[in-house]
């Protein structure tokens, strides 16, 4: 128990700072369930490793999103995790199709390192990390 919440209260995570990674990881939600949902339901036989990755991107946003706005130290434990496997998917993703550009017939949304997101999916991991060891 800390000065700022009562017994049985949880600590807020969405305050400062926090409300941009929230409101950030909740369009990266949108844009990647939108993305991933149509992909999927209409062009799967195309590219079905990437639309699958998508879908799972889409996943971890949304359980982010869903982490930091429940708050408490569970949560943010449980996002404190959830962060970093995201930033290692970014990273594997990201390298993979660096490296060989050919196994993806189209792109995810963790495709070098998400590029065609202007490069949020590798930033907002590695803020998400310093975001949550800070409200330790």
């Amino acid at each position: 128990m800390t000065a700022e919440t009562a017994p049985g209260e949880r600590k807020r995570l969405v305050k400062g700072p926090g409300l941009l990674l929230v409101w950030l990881y909740g369009v990266m939600s949108v844009g990647a369930v939108s993305r991933s949902a149509y992909q999927i339901a209409t062009e799967f036989d195309r590219a079905p490793l990437a639309y699958t990755l998508s879908a799972v991107a889409a996943v971890v946003y949304a359980f982010i999103t869903y982490t930091l706005v429940r708050g408490g130290e569970t949560a943010r434990r449980v996002a404190l995790g959830c962060c970093a496997v995201e930033l290692l998917g970014v990273l594997v993703v990201g390298t993979w199709t660096v490296v060989s550009p050919g196994s993806f017939p189209d792109a995810t949304v963790w495709s070098k390192y998400g590029a065609g997101y202007l490069l949020i999916p590798v930033i907002l991991p590695v803020t998400g990390l310093m975001w949550l060891r800070r409200r330790r």
